[in-house]
Order: C-alpha cells, then sequence, then structure tokens
C-alpha cells in the first residue's frame, strides 16, 4: 500500500491524496513490464494530477451504477482504473487496474 501524494497549491482547496491499495498493486505487477511502464507515465502526468483535483468528474472519469460503496472508473486507453473516494479523509483509494476486456466481468 501506498500514498501518491503532492503539495497543494496556495490559495486552492487541498488536493485529494491517491492511496494504492495492496489489490492495485498486485493486479499492475501482473500485466507485462511495457504496460506497467505505460501505466505508470500515464498515472503520474495526467490520470493523479487529475483526480487530485476534481475526482468525480472528467472525460475519462464515469461513476459505475449499482456499486456499494460508490465506486468511480478512469479510461486509460484499453485500460480501466478503478477507485473510491472518502470524501471526509479526502483519501482516492485505487482498487485496481485491468484491461478493458478483462475489466467488467
Amino acid at each position: 500500500m501506498a500514498f501518491v501524494t503532492r503539495k497543494p497549491s496556495e490559495g486552492s482547496l487541498p488536493d485529494f491524496r491517491v492511496f494504492e491499495t495492496d489489490e492495485f498493486l498486485k493486479r499492475l505487477k501482473k500485466l507485462p513490464s511495457t504496460k506497467i511502464d505505460f501505466l505508470r507515465k500515464k498515472f503520474d502526468s495526467f490520470v493523479y494530477p487529475q483526480i487530485k483535483k476534481e475526482p468525480f468528474r472528467g472525460n475519462n472519469i464515469k461513476k459505475l451504477k449499482g456499486y456499494s460503496p460508490d465506486t468511480w472508473r478512469y479510461r486509460i486507453g484499453k485500460f480501466r482504473l478503478f477507485y473510491i473516494i472518502d470524501q471526509n479523509e479526502q483519501i482516492i483509494y485505487m482498487l485496481t487496474v485491468d484491461d478493458r476486456k478483462n475489466a467488467y466481468k
């Protein structure tokens, strides 16, 4: 498990913190190394900065129906990243990442 943090900008609301769960890290490690490198670059440059600011809205973000607790999906090419949000603690828990073809089974 790991937190991924950065300092919030002065004068703005504090960013959410991202927490990578053990399950998320386990699923990530099962992917080919080229895919892991691709995803890590996307996480660092696009995904995490976006969801830290606004985890509820975005072109690649969708709230899934029928899940409890509320679960969100972030689309990264052919991959899907699933997460839940703890608004009280300002933490986003990364649940899993998977190839699109296996993600919704």
